[in-house]
């Protein structure tokens, strides 16, 4: 079961931090303003598209996969252990 946290741990800090880099470069318009949060860029270049995806993707990748780890298989092997002796 540790492992299992240390991975979904992994997974969250990674894509947080990934999401948190991109966030600051593109969704941060001035240090007192709405940091990380802010409006996106009105007419972006295609590399600033493709970064606004791959943010939102970590973003959703660091949710899901920290959830998948810590709650689906481990509900998942309890589960395949209470059908095997039932």
């Amino acid at each position: 079961m540790a492992d299992e946290f240390v991975k979904g741990f992994a997974i969250l800090t990674v894509g947080l931090l990934v999401w948190m880099m991109f966030a600051s470069w593109f969704n941060t318009p001035s240090f007192y303003e709405a940091q990380l949060i802010g409006p996106g860029p009105e007419d972006p270049t295609t590399y600033e598209a493709i970064a606004l995806i791959v943010k939102d993707a970590m973003l959703a990748f660091a949710i899901f996969g920290a959830l998948t780890f810590w709650v689906v298989i481990p509900a998942s092997r309890r589960a395949r252990e209470y059908y095997a002796t039932n």
